[in-house]
């Protein structure tokens, strides 16, 4: 019914079943991993009205295990991708494996799946950081970049009358500066590869 894969591993299609509605993937050395990819195999359906919340469980320094909410995956949201690198310290949140006596080991964490009604689902308040950015890392690169030279030009900004007159420079009005920082912006946001043409 699922399946959970890490970059650089093999795809794990054989969850342990605890109980008839949970089920739980082993993921050794987990120190070591940034992001986990929770999906439905296509071969079971949630039944009508059901969904799968997904956990993370790590043990702590004492060695009991901390559970956190990351999301979910329904039917029509059928995969989901899970940023844990931050998570390893946080602290667990409510979950429905408490009752379970999971064996812990220190360098294994697991990705637990409950099978719960969807009102519950979208009730739940994942774990902050858990959610990967839709936004790629070169744009993000490209906005911060170009924030950080709006704000480094704009910091010399001085009135016209501030200003000294020096024959060896060229002075160009902030307004240019902006109206170039809102046509980039506003490019970057239609299509990120426009640079490309």
């Amino acid at each position: 019914m699922f399946g959970c894969l890490v970059a650089g591993r093999l795809v794990q299609a054989a969850p342990q079943q605890v109980a008839e509605d949970k089920f739980v993937f082993d993921l050794p050395d987990y120190e070591n991993i940034n992001h986990v990819v929770v999906f439905m195999l296509g071969t079971v359906p949630f039944p009508e009205g059901m969904g799968g919340s997904v956990y993370f469980c790590y043990p702590d320094q004492s060695g009991m295990a901390v559970w956190q909410l990351l999301g979910f995956v329904t039917n029509e949201k059928p995969s989901a991708i899970f940023k844990i690198s931050g998570l390893k310290s946080g602290k667990g949140s409510q979950h429905p494996f408490g009752a379970m006596n999971l064996p812990q080991t220190p360098t294994v964490a697991q990705i637990g799946i409950s099978v719960e009604l969807l009102e519950n689902l979208v009730q739940q308040t994942p774990v902050a950081n858990a959610a990967v950015s839709s936004v790629d890392s070169f744009t993000e690169f490209t906005q911060k970049m170009l924030d950080n030279f709006y704000n480094f030009a704009s910091s010399f900004a001085v009135t016209q009358a501030q200003m000294t007159p020096n024959p060896s420079e060229a002075f160009i009005p902030a307004n240019v500066v902006l109206k170039w920082y809102e046509n980039f912006q506003r490019r970057l946001t239609q299509n990120p590869l426009f640079w490309k043409t």
